[in-house]
């Protein structure tokens, strides 16, 4: 289907402008002037570009087949694939499969996601290594992530979000819920003081473990399946062989496939993708290398490239 750049840069084109190219620079719709090098020019000001500037692929060196490559093995994998299985299928180097997988894990991310809403399990869960006789619980020196699921009924889960947090302080998981809750939402957690302030904006239900004769993953059912699944998760297909300060580009993935579980087509989830890493604004090496610095999504500029 994509046999080579021009076909892919096509498909680019028809999914950044659907309904016809948009000048980047005046804002201007309409067909523009084609140069070599699959350069665009704008009719009204002159502005020259690319189908690809201001997008994550803006100024790659990789062919854009090979970009297509990864994006189909990525969302067509059941559990995704590591950049050392990349490396393998694809036959590029470690750097450029890990570079490349990064920046899709920004691209998961919508700018316009709605915020959860109906009736919500919060928690946290507990990322790391197995140490032998130290702390347990929201003292342990392990890493935090808050999560926050929709729980329908009669059964099912609706949509996941997580969040790497500094410490299980009021500070941190309040601004998580805020930032990820729609308000008004009914904000189930468990007793800790964190969630006091809650109460303020949302319909709080504390579930007090200590007075309940049900274990914590009877009492909170969701989130603690979902913990389960990250774990299995960064286990089985990372082997557990990545570094903290990258944790939260693999919760957005994780976040990207649950959420989108229930969908009848593998190629559905690949379009998907691929609109919107046409949507995303440049990510740099430098950007990923240490750890992706991500901010809250309503904050997130848009690539320029339509109105």
């Amino acid at each position: 289907m994509f046999p080579d750049d021009p076909a892919c840069a096509a498909y680019l084109e028809r999914l950044r402008w659907p309904h016809g190219f948009v000048c980047p620079a005046c804002q201007q719709q309409g067909e523009p002037w084609r140069a070599q090098r699959g350069r665009l020019l704008c009719p009204a000001c002159q502005h020259q570009c690319t189908v690809t500037a201001g997008t994550i692929f803006d100024k790659t060196r990789t062919p854009l087949t090979m970009w297509f490559d990864a994006a189909w093995h990525m969302t067509t994998a059941k559990n995704g694939l590591s950049a050392k299985t990349l490396e393998r299928m694809m036959g590029v180097s470690y750097h450029v499969a890990w570079h490349m997988l990064h920046r899709f894990r920004v691209a998961m991310v919508r700018t316009s996601r709605e915020p959860l809403s109906g009736e919500v399990e919060v928690d946290e869960t507990f990322i790391g290594g197995v140490d032998e006789g130290g702390k347990r619980g929201r003292g342990t020196s392990k890493e935090i992530v808050v999560i926050a699921l929709e729980i329908k009924h009669p059964k099912g889960f609706g949509r996941v979000r997580m969040r790497h947090v500094p410490d299980a302080s009021a500070e941190s998981l309040e601004s998580f819920v805020r930032e990820t809750i729609a308000p008004d939402s009914i904000v189930c957690t468990d007793g800790w003081k964190g969630y006091n302030g809650l109460s303020n904006g949302y319909k709080h239900q504390q579930i007090i473990l200590s007075s309940s004769d049900d274990p914590a993953h009877v009492a909170m059912p969701g989130v603690h399946r979902i913990a389960a699944l990250l774990k299995r998760w960064l286990l089985g297909t990372h082997q557990g062989a990545f570094s903290m300060e990258h944790l939260q580009s693999y919760l957005e993935e994780f976040t990207f496939r649950f959420n989108r579980r229930t969908s009848s087509s593998r190629g559905q989830l690949f379009r998907r993708l691929l609109e919107q890493a046409v949507s995303t604004q440049p990510v740099t090496q430098a950007d990923t290398l240490h750890g992706y610095q991500w901010e809250p999504v309503k904050t997130r500029k848009k690539s320029t490239g339509a109105k």
